[in-house]
Order: C-alpha cells, then structure tokens, then sequence
C-alpha cells in the first residue's frame, strides 16, 4: 500500500481510494512489474551527480555499485560525516535516468519527473568504505536497510509507472513491519531535508531536464496513519514539537504515541 499517486492510464488501477486528507491511496501487492529491461549507466549523468554532490556536501568517500541493472543502472554514493554535515549521506544516482510517469492532472510545479534519492544515517552506522568490509558489513540486513529502500524506491517509478514525490509515503507490506531488528521504524515518507543546503536539493541538467533530490525520512505506522488522517504538515508539526529530525534514529520517539 502507498499514498503514491500512479498514472491513471496504468492497467489494472481503479479510481483510487482517498485517505482522510485527500491523498489518493494505491496498492501494489497484486501488480506485476514491468519485464526486465537491461540498463547500462549514463556516464555524463553519473559525473553529473557525482560533481553535484561534492560541490554541495563533500567529497564522495564511496560508491556502492550496482552489478546488473534492470530499467535504470542505481550506484549509491557514499559521503562521510564532517563538521558541516555530522552524518553519513547516501544518494543515488540512475534514478534519474528515466524520467518518471507523472499524472497529467498533477501539476507541473507539484510533480517532479526527475528525481534522486538520499538517506541520512548517524555517524555511528557501521559504513566501511573498503569495498571487501562493505560488502560483509552489507550482508547484516540491520546495516543494509536504508541502501535496500533507496535501491528498491529509486526503481519503482520504472517498475510500476508511477511517481514519487515529497509527502509521499510508502510502508513496509501492508502492515508497515519494522525494517530491522533492532528498530520498530517501518514506513518512507520523503521530504526536503532541512539537514541538506537548499542549493543541494536540485540540479538543473538542461532546461528540459531538472533533478530533485528528495530524502527518505523513515516514520513510524502509528505517523503514516496519522499523516494519512490529518495531512503531512500535521506530522511535520509533531516533529517539530520534539525535535525529530530526518536523521535516522532507530528508536527515537513516536510523536503519534507520545
């Protein structure tokens, strides 16, 4: 389930089901994505992006690489914690590649068609830069997680024909389970992040042709069904009142609880 819109034109997609606030809710279970497609990277888009984060973040100190790509070729790209940003940052960079399939009835200024992802972790989430250490840190599902959902969210859209955009949010299976073990946190909402320089959060290719770049802010079921009933600035409200940021934090309070 997700509060995702997707192209009315995609088969099997009924009218859909609003939530509370309005938001169209879309479901995913019985939909089969589309066949393989095989897709090597753009070379001038990866150095694109790669330029684009160190201009604004800071030098990249690792690229987790994907082998076999199927519809856009995803690298996440790796920059370590420093004065200015005291925190891992992960962004992806194929996503972008395609562009995504926004509603006609979407407005052009409320729907981004190109679009990357990031993921913020604390200082303290075990990121080995060594590509032998990453690849055995990345066999613990409570180390791998946040890279599993960029990937997986970063190919969606390709998937399905749909799109991504903030507020939107999208649980883990129906019943929004944990993604770790050690975490009760089970539901992306993306966001602008106020932890990243506004200049950082878009970047003009062409003038046919601008990426944003929106962060996975991992909520609570308790938050998406709260969001869902009163609208994301009601969440963003609550956040606000206890000081909840978009930096991972595996058991931070639940503000729909507290």
């Amino acid at each position: 389930m997700s509060d995702t819109p997707i192209s009315p034109a995609s088969p099997g997609q009924d009218e859909p089901e609003l939530t509370p606030s309005g938001a169209p809710i879309y479901r995913y279970e019985n939909m089969e994505p589309a066949q393989f497609e095989l897709a090597g990277g753009d070379d001038g888009s990866i150095a694109a992006i790669s330029e684009h984060i160190e201009r604004h973040l800071g030098p990249v100190s690792g690229v987790f690489h994907e082998i076999l790509s199927d519809k856009v070729h995803l690298d996440v790209h790796f920059v370590a914690p420093s004065a200015d940003f005291p925190f891992h940052a992960l962004i992806t960079s194929g996503m972008s590649d395609r562009p995504m399939t926004v509603p006609p009835e979407v407005p052009a200024d409320e729907a981004a068609r190109f679009a990357e992802l990031c993921i913020l972790l604390p200082s303290t989430w075990n990121l080995p830069t060594d590509p032998e250490e990453m690849r055995e840190a990345f066999e613990d599902e409570d180390v791998y997680w946040p890279i599993y959902w960029l990937k997986m969210l970063a190919r969606l859209p390709h998937d399905y024909g749909t799109w991504l955009g903030f507020g939107h949010t999208i649980p883990n299976g129906e019943d929004a389970e944990p993604f770790a073990d050690d975490t009760e946190l089970g539901c992306m909402m993306l966001i602008m992040s106020p932890n990243l320089p506004e200049a950082f959060q878009t970047l003009v290719v062409s003038p046919e042709k601008t990426v944003h770049f929106y962060t996975l802010c991992p909520i609570y079921r308790e938050e998406m069904e709260l969001k869902m009933e009163q609208g994301v600035d009601a969440l963003f409200d609550r956040f606000d009142e206890y000081g909840i940021t978009d930096i991972v934090d595996l058991d931070r309070p639940n503000v729909a609880l507290a």
